[in-house]
């Protein structure tokens, strides 16, 4: 059987950073592992109309690889997913990235100090484990009395059907997230007409940029520290934006204004924008952008029916108003189960399964490391989230944490790190004070960063990534218990 250093369970952003970082920090012996068949994550599984970041795109790309070619402020999903192929092949990731292997299981040894990987082919034993498979993998489908019976198409926008021709086609869509708000006006323009079904409605700013012009790009093609700049003053933009959506009351009523004007420009029914304007706390939920959502919604090609789709029989369509609605396609755009990760069940540590850790929510120590879980990692699991900048300097500040705390691994006598559980009690309660007042949790909204078992904050971070930076830079160690030293020839059961 062959043990590998470090085995990484996923290609998308947190595991391309996650072997980048380990490469750069002369860490060759890694392993890959993709259940698709391409790299890229959220962005290769996403491919419904209109779908793209909604950061802008040269601050939603790794630090070690920036990219001056972006052809959007708001990158199309495909560029994205392109650029993280790119990414691979300049890692020179080709012989450690294994597709099409998936993890099915994995089970810490404490005898060989190894966690055993179930990958349906040959058996292999890695000294550390990387959990970078996302929290935006799985889609949630809603319990909706009879929705198996609905007559025409049926899918989640994250697994969007594209041998279905919704040209001139009466289509409902269920949801008014992210996914819904780009989407939607998509499928105004081709559908004979769309039904959109809103449980809740979302606060929403302009969204801006648009087409960056060749010349732009080239110019920054050329020069590499006007690219940098660019970076820098996007990132310092979103950490300003940190204080709206936390709450900070100036930022947070500034922000809300903008969002309601914006609601005001562009929708002139009162009774439509009555219907769209949310009734919680600004930030409480994710703010959305778009420049496109509120006129197709103001259309005659879109109805908007302000309540939730409740029951479905054959094409007929029933919403929690009592209103009825005809469809030939059904698309929900309802989100993910993403406070309850689906690795979770796979991943034995040494008294139980991470799905058994987290069953009141996920906890961690540094949003990385986890209790019972010896030289484990999570990347893009508690509390690693965020509302107001990219997401993607989280997992590179996971990745470096990753690395520092290798090199203690190594240091120690018998090459394991355990997670003093009293430290992530600690850890649990520092995010509980810091998240207890704001929009969160006290904003009168559902949001999908709170688990709904615990009614604790498990998504995201509550606090700027500059924070989280010192967070884990100040870690030393004392995080994990002692090191144990094996009394060599005399263990039980060993030999002389």
């Amino acid at each position: 059987m062959r043990v590998i250093d470090v085995a990484i369970v996923g290609a998308g952003f947190a595991g391309l950073a996650m072997a980048g970082a380990l490469r750069r920090a002369g860490r060759d012996d890694i392993v890959v592992l993709e259940r698709a068949a391409d790299v890229g994550g959220t962005w290769r599984d996403n491919t419904y109309p209109g779908v793209a970041c909604d950061v802008p795109a040269h601050l939603y790309s790794l630090a070690a690889h920036p990219h001056p070619h972006w052809t959007r402020t708001f990158a199309p999903g495909g560029e994205i997913q392109q650029y993280l192929r790119e990414v691979a092949v300049r890692e020179n990731l080709d012989d450690r990235l294994r597709l099409r292997t998936p993890l099915l299981g994995a089970r810490w040894d404490a005898d060989g100090a190894l966690w055993q990987l179930d990958t349906g082919a040959e058996p292999l034993a890695a000294r550390s484990l990387v959990l970078a498979c996302g929290r935006l993998t799985e889609p949630h489908v809603p319990a909706i009395d009879g929705l198996e019976s609905f007559s025409g198409p049926l899918f989640h926008s994250a697994r969007w059907d594209h041998d279905v021709d919704l040209t001139g086609k009466r289509v409902a869509v269920v949801g008014t997230g992210a996914s819904a708000v780009q989407l939607v006006p998509e499928l105004a323009r081709r559908a004979a007409h769309v039904t959109l079904f809103q449980r809740t409605p979302a606060w929403i700013v302009p969204r801006g940029g648009g087409e960056i012009p060749l010349a732009e790009r080239e110019r920054l093609a050329a020069h590499p520290g006007d690219l940098a700049r660019l970076r820098a003053d996007l990132y310092a933009e979103g950490e300003r934006r940190f204080a709206s959506r936390s709450g900070e009351a100036v930022a947070s009523a500034a922000a809300r204004k903008i969002a309601l004007d914006h609601l005001h420009a562009q929708v002139a029914d009162p009774a439509l924008r009555e219907a769209l304007t949310p009734d919680y706390a600004f930030g409480c939920k994710r703010v959305l952008l778009s420049d496109a959502f509120y006129p197709a919604v103001a259309s005659d090609a879109v109805t908007l029916e302000p309540t939730a789709l409740v029951a479905v029989e054959g094409s007929g369509l029933t919403a929690a108003s009592g209103a009825r609605h005809e469809a030939d396609a059904l698309v929900l755009a309802t989100g993910f189960a993403s406070a309850q990760q689906p690795y979770a069940d796979l991943v034995h540590g040494e008294e139980g399964t991470l799905a058994a850790h987290w069953s009141d929510g996920m906890t961690s120590f540094g949003s990385t490391v986890v209790a019972g879980f010896p030289n484990l990692f999570v990347l893009n699991g508690p509390n690693a989230s965020l509302g107001h900048n990219s997401a993607v300097l989280m997992a590179e500040e996971q990745a470096a944490y990753v690395v520092r705390a290798l090199s203690e691994r190594d240091r120690r006598p018998d090459h394991v790190l355990r997670v003093r559980p009293d430290a992530e009690a600690a850890y649990t309660e520092e995010i509980a004070a810091a998240a207890a007042s704001t929009p969160w949790l006290t904003g009168g909204c559902r949001n999908w960063y709170v688990d709904p078992r615990s009614g604790r904050l498990t998504l995201l971070w509550p606090g700027t990534v500059q924070a989280f930076h010192e967070r884990l830079v100040a870690t030393d160690g004392s995080e994990f218990e002692p090191a144990h030293t094996p009394v060599r020839g005399c263990e039980v059961g060993g030999e002389k």
